[in-house]
């Protein structure tokens, strides 16, 4: 019965051959018997043989991890490197599994491939979503400083910009057109060597009214041609200055906050900013002093500016801890939604269910994808850096929003050197014409491609105590053949990065983790005693023919 309904499947497979691609370009699909398991399959290629392998099993289960050392030269950590796994409460790092697992790996001789910096899923969603206000709004509240972005100049003063009078240093003080954090201008100072703090010197003209007693957020963002600290003032209509040293400035914008609490008899401040002492150009914008009971969320503005902080942060920490060591990375993973090839956003990609989807680009918009390879090439200039994203084979919508993506990337010089499809690919349904568009479609980027993370699962429908036929498991080795033919015969030698499979027996396939305990799929080269299966002679067979 089973094998009955199982002929359409291979028929149907033969005519979407047919439908898609030519015969000639195709080849004929070769059911062959698939018995030759001799040997490994790392000896076979020039290019790395890869598992997707988990540090549970790798450091406690000698077949697992004997298996993955004799077949393999590469491995990509399943998780150990994801967002989650290594960024905990608060944005600190933990690296002591994934330099564990690293170790075990070079231990061993097998090559690491970096698995992934910026993804929308397993993020350390809490931890972001709060430095962005996540998503509660609050009341409209009033900046108490004049012309805090320094976006008007007139003024009947004589001030540098209006509300603002210059102290000390009179000649050192302009406004930036060209370096404003929001809106338009910002106020920049070119602070010479040597002096004193005071030596460089603006404060608020206007004393600001405030409630004795009150807490007030004063807050500013600023950078500097190099980092430095500074001091700012907080002048009291009575009693002593409120000196704040020690404020941090790097070379991008970051927002300094403070809270005020304002003594007793205190009925107005001024703000002044000490720049001087260190040799520097400085730029300060959106200056704000609130009342801290009423404290809005950020602007967008200044979301955007969080978020890309973040992602720069953690792309360099990461990057930065194993530069030379980890050689090859997924800077970017699934980028695009499918059925429609759509940049990922909140509205397509957030789902109720899950707390730990953080989706970067719909803060930063598609030019998120170019910093983050600015970034990574930042953190390592010899690191191979791709881009990687599932059903590339299956839907031409998606596949050309991400060759469009990726040509855009290489043509900016932003650091991309690869493109990864990842292959899950359900052996009934497999499209072949598809398939081998996807690879010329990759090839044509002129960047390296990799197969990510292959597997072809049967079962598909997730019957309960599926067993499948030899039929079933031919017809899924030719699949496996058919797939790596392709890589060969559309993927330039220069171009080839290498192949991976995303796990190691049967019963570790990520696909368990999201089936009911009797649903088995069988995906992988190996069963669940670790025998070489049927698709592994495929694989093997498609290796040597291609050699």
């Amino acid at each position: 019965m089973k094998k009955n309904l199982f002929v359409p499947v291979i028929l149907a497979s033969f005519i979407t051959v047919i439908s898609s691609c030519k015969r000639e370009d195709i080849g004929i699909l070769n059911y062959a018997s698939y018995a030759d398991t001799s040997g490994t399959l790392k000896e076979l290629a020039n290019f790395p043989i890869g598992m997707a392998v988990e540090y549970p099993l790798a450091s406690t289960n000698s077949r697992y991890w004997g298996t993955v050392k004799r077949e393999a030269n590469s491995i990509t950590f399943g998780n150990e490197l994801k967002n989650s796994s290594i960024v905990k409460a608060g944005g600190t790092y933990d690296f002591t599994t994934a330099d564990n697992f690293y170790n075990l790996a070079t231990n061993a001789g097998l090559q690491v491939y970096g698995h992934t910096l910026v993804w929308h899923s397993q993020q350390r969603a809490d931890y972001y979503t709060s430095l962005i206000g996540g998503d509660v709004s609050g009341p409209t509240v009033t900046n108490l400083v004049v012309n805090p972005g320094f976006e008007v100049t007139a003024n009947s003063n004589g001030d540098i910009a209006q509300g603002w009078q210059i102290l000390n240093g009179a000649g050192q003080f302009s406004i930036s057109s060209t370096n404003s954090n929001s809106g338009t201008n910002a106020l920049q100072a070119n602070v010479p060597a040597g002096g004193q703090n005071y030596n460089t010197q603006i404060i608020t003209r206007t004393p600001i009214p405030v409630t004795a007693g009150k807490t007030y957020t004063i807050s500013y963002f600023i950078k500097g041609a190099a980092a430095q600290n500074i001091q700012f003032e907080i002048r009291p209509s009575s009693g002593s200055v409120n000196y704040q040293g020690g404020k941090p400035v790097s070379t991008s914008y970051s927002k300094v906050s403070y809270d005020y609490l304002v003594p007793a008899g205190v009925t107005t401040i001024q703000l002044a900013f000490d720049l001087g002492g260190t040799a520097n150009t400085l730029y300060i914008d959106d200056v704000s002093i609130v009342d801290a009971t009423t404290v809005p969320p950020p602007s967008n503005t200044e979301i955007a500016a969080i978020v890309d902080n973040e992602m720069k942060r953690h792309i360099q920490t990461v990057v930065g801890r194993y530069a030379g060591k980890i050689k090859s990375w997924d800077v970017i993973n699934e980028p695009f939604t499918d059925g429609g090839g759509e940049l990922r956003n909140n509205t397509n990609s957030l789902k109720e269910d899950r707390t730990d989807i953080f989706v970067w680009q719909n803060y930063l918009g598609r030019g998120y994808a170019a910093k983050a390879f600015q970034y990574a090439r930042a953190a390592d200039a010899n690191a191979d850096l791709f881009m990687n994203d599932f059903n590339l084979e299956s839907d031409e919508t998606k596949l050309n929003a991400f060759v469009q993506l990726a040509s855009e990337l290489k043509a900016a010089n932003a650091g991309i050197t690869g493109v990864g499809t990842q292959m899950h690919i359900d052996a009934a349904t497999a499209d072949f014409g598809k398939i081998a568009m996807c690879f010329d479609r990759l090839a044509s980027t002129g960047l390296k491609v990799r197969i990510t993370e292959l597997d072809i699962r049967i079962n598909a429908t997730k019957k309960e105590y599926f067993v499948p036929t030899e039929q079933q498991l031919r017809h899924q080795a030719t699949v496996y053949k058919f797939v790596i033919d392709s890589y060969f015969r559309y993927v330039p030698v220069a171009q080839r990065a290498g192949i991976t499979f995303w796990g190691v027996h049967d019963p570790d396939s990520w696909y368990n983790s999201n089936n009911a305990p009797n649903v088995f799929e069988y995906p992988l080269l190996f069963d669940k005693d670790y025998n070489k299966k049927v698709v592994y002679s495929a694989v093997k067979q498609a290796l040597m023919d291609n050699r």
